[in-house]
């Protein structure tokens, strides 16, 4: 939370912690300065503190606060095929955040940008990271699928699959033997990822084996939708039951 503060004949100034700011650091009492307001969005608050300025006639800063603190406090993060580490522990996570918003990064899955709707979505997913308590990540393919600009129905999705798939000669250099095994690496990772309850690994290797079986498909000179329909033309006839948590077709 930010705070703007007035210490009355001298200035108005920005904290996020205005008892070690202005009591610990200048001097000066709680009944010898004033809250003005105080507020969570460092835009708003950085583009206040001007107007107060001017409107009490003290001098203006050259530099507005969020300026300010996203040059000496600009994070550097870390991005890998899988994830985005910030270099922070999970409960500073929000307040760096906040400092940098608007901050992008490139990451295989596309570029991603901090902003209040990511910031919520970035807090609630979150880890710690095993290799270092002062440091937390996201996954990739978790935060794009979250965000993501893709059409809404699932053909297109599958055309934008193909033409990705192209672009990276993987229809121009690859198999099909060599996506089957791609498919059951991703398979292995879903195992684990079922066994450990870890949502976001589950969610990002059934992203990754649908992509995978997309690749097969093509490269079998086959559609994928096709595949799914086939299939579904022959389930939707399906008769059966449930037995120990498993549909048991019915047999003639």
């Amino acid at each position: 939370m930010y705070t703007i503060y007035h210490i009355p004949g001298k200035k108005i100034g920005v904290t996020r912690n205005i008892n070690k700011r202005v009591t610990e650091q200048q001097g000066y009492a709680p009944d010898e300065y004033e809250v003005l307001l105080t507020s969570d969005d460092i835009n708003y608050v950085s583009d206040m503190e001007i107007e107060l300025q001017k409107s009490y006639g003290y001098k203006v800063d050259r530099q507005s606060y969020k300026n300010l603190i996203n040059k000496n406090n600009k994070m550097k993060i870390n991005a890998t095929e899988q994830t985005s580490t910030f270099p922070c522990p999970l409960n500073k996570l929000k307040g760096r955040l906040m400092d940098n918003l608007d901050l992008s990064w490139e990451t295989s899955h596309g570029n991603f940008k901090i902003t209040k709707e990511t910031i919520q979505w970035i807090l609630s997913n979150a880890r710690t990271s095993m290799y270092d308590a002062n440091r937390c990540y996201v996954y990739n393919k978790a935060f794009a699928n979250s965000f993501s600009d893709l059409p809404a129905d699932a053909a297109s999705r599958f055309e934008l699959i193909r033409q990705w798939a192209h672009v990276r000669g993987i229809y121009d250099k690859g198999d099909s033997n060599t996506q089957y095994v791609k498919l059951m690496e991703e398979a292995g990772e879903l195992a684990k990822a079922l066994l450990n309850k870890d949502k976001p690994e589950v969610i990002d290797a059934i992203g990754d084996m649908i992509v995978v079986l997309t690749n097969l498909a093509a490269l079998e000179n086959l559609n994928v939708e096709d595949c799914i329909d086939s299939a579904y033309k022959v389930i939707a006839q399906r008769k059966g039951k449930m037995i120990n948590g498993t549909f048991v077709k019915q047999t003639l």
